[in-house]
């Protein structure tokens, strides 16, 4: 079939007049570079579900698509003979809405059960709703924190296990992705308007949970802070003052839903500058919080430093450990190894698993604690068995109040942490490509040949994680590299940890750690080019 059949096949298949129109103009200007552009292939469905740009076509997030996408999860739930609803979410972005509707109509249209969260709210609700109901499925639409120009479609499933209510693993991705490419018209799909909106006793539900996770203490704290024109600003400022908290200061610019992000370039906690206006309010506090736009990651600050992921992992995690909460705490490959020597102190178990968490939340049925350390952290794993913003935010909190009853702040606690265990610091060092087999022949050129030295310390162990994933973890005395490909973007990233276990002088300590880890970041960069 030529690329106009193909184009005319999907416009006339397609349930969105806009979509058409668009489709349309392409073809009829003879655009093939962007038709092509858009046809070239299609979204695949995998572990993470749909991420694209919203565009029409084949390769962008739209209707036609996401609706696909619905048939295919709804094919698979039946082939599975799952028991239970299916519970819809969405954010603020451009087109959530309209794409949970779709989703809701296809499952009911199936003659499932189809529950729709009542209005945008955060990943993290949806987490919860599928646990709390208990569902065969959850749909949440969001990109999370990519740029305003994209969406997309994650997938929870129901049933036993260390799994349930967490993001899919394989074999469900590529058994969803096979059920969707199965799909020859979408036109032939049947819907139904015979789906239910969730009241807000879900989100009740949701916020007494997570609000009961803090227990009575300290509550004289100042708090700055952002949900980066998100769906997390009024869940977190109720839960903060449902807890005894004092009503945060929130940065005005950012406060209401905006699916354009106009403030930020990128509206991603983690990105430069994304931050500065949280930090400049935080001027008036004791603390600054931050959500990502669909409040499943958490952001902090005091004394104007911002905390990396990793930092902010160890002090949950010891907080945590410090109340008594025995249990199984992990994090990833790619983490701090920090959260192992804390573990191995206290006699908990403690497990590494691969990136994302998918993988995290399933390390085991005794889990209690998991992070990753791009800002995401699962402090009730029972109650959401994802990463959580928002009760993330509540505990930071609390133990940054408790501190300052004891005249002392987070910082502090770190140093306590370090003056027992060493320094322990991080970074990343990311390459973008425009040719993704670029990173392909870079992996390659590193398992032919991996480094023999880092920082004049002798490589001694190399391990090489495929086929399960794409990764190389690469470890010398007090160093570690692991270098892997981005599963969101196209970029190959590498990240790097050194340790000073010498704190006999801390202040002396940091500061070598801080050097080596300078050194460190430009040998690996020269390693990746």
């Amino acid at each position: 079939m030529t690329l106009p059949d193909r184009v005319a096949a999907w416009i006339a298949d397609d349930p969105d007049p806009a979509a058409r129109n668009e489709l349309q103009r392409l073809l009829d200007a003879g655009d093939n570079a962007a038709l092509t552009e858009r046809f070239a292939d299609r979204l695949h469905f995998g572990t993470a579900g749909l991420r694209g740009p919203l565009r029409a076509g084949p390769l962008g997030m739209n209707r036609a698509v996401v609706g696909r996408a619905a048939a295919g999860l709804t094919a698979y739930l039946l082939a599975q003979q799952a028991n239970g609803p299916v519970v819809i979410g969405y954010d603020a972005r451009h087109g959530s809405a309209q794409f949970a509707r779709d989703t809701a109509e296809i499952v009911a249209g199936a003659g499932l059960q189809a529950l729709v969260l009542p209005r945008a709210l955060p990943t993290p609700v949806l987490a919860f709703a599928v646990r709390s109901l208990p569902a065969a499925a959850g749909v949440m639409v969001t990109a999370s924190h990519n740029p305003p120009r994209d969406n997309g479609y994650k997938v929870y499933l129901g049933g036993p296990g260390s799994g349930f209510g967490a993001q899919i693993v394989p074999p469900a991705d590529a058994e969803i992705e096979a059920a969707i490419a199965a799909v020859e018209r979408l036109s032939d799909i049947p819907r139904s308007t015979a789906w239910t909106w969730l009241g807000e006793d879900i989100v009740e539900s949701y916020l007494d949970t997570v609000c009961g996770l803090v227990p009575a203490g300290p509550r004289d704290i100042r708090i700055a802070y952002t949900p980066l024109h998100g769906v997390g600003g009024a869940l977190l400022t109720d839960a903060l003052v449902r807890s005894g908290f004092p009503a945060p200061l929130v940065v005005s610019e950012q406060a209401a839903p905006d699916p354009d992000f106009p403030t930020v370039a990128f509206p991603n906690p983690e990105e430069p500058g994304t931050l500065d206006l949280a930090l400049a309010l935080g001027a008036q506090a004791d603390l600054v919080i931050a959500n990502d736009p669909d409040a499943d990651r958490c952001a902090a600050a005091c004394d104007g430093r911002l905390f990396t992921g990793d930092e902010l992992g160890v002090l949950l995690a010891d907080h945590l450990m410090r109340r008594g909460l025995r249990g199984r705490y992990a994090t990833t490959i790619v983490s701090s190894s920090l959260l192992g020597a804390l573990g191995a102190e206290r006699g908990l178990p403690y497990s590494e698993t691969l990136t994302g968490f998918k993988w995290i939340v399933r390390a085991g049925e005794d889990l209690v604690f998991g992070y990753e350390e791009a800002l995401g952290y699962a402090v009730a794993p029972s109650v959401v068995r994802d990463k959580d913003g928002i009760s993330a935010a509540l505990l930071i909190a609390e133990l940054a109040a408790s501190l300052k009853s004891e005249g002392r702040t987070l910082l502090d606690r770190l140093d306590e942490i370090a003056a027992t265990h060493g320094v322990y610091v991080t970074a990343q060092v990311s390459l973008r490509v425009e040719e993704l087999s670029v990173i392909s022949r870079l992996m390659a050129d590193l398992r032919a040949a991996p480094p023999h030295e880092l920082l004049g310390e002798t490589v001694s162990t190399v391990d090489d994680l495929a086929p399960d994933a794409d990764v190389i973890r690469l470890v010398a005395k007090n160093v570690r590299v692991v270098v892997r490909p981005s599963g969101t973007e196209p970029k190959l990233k590498a990240y790097l940890q050194v340790v000073v276990p010498d704190t006999a002088d801390l202040a002396a300590a940091r500061a070598l750690a801080a050097q080596r880890l300078d050194q460190l970041r430009d040998e690996v960069s020269a390693l990746l080019h």
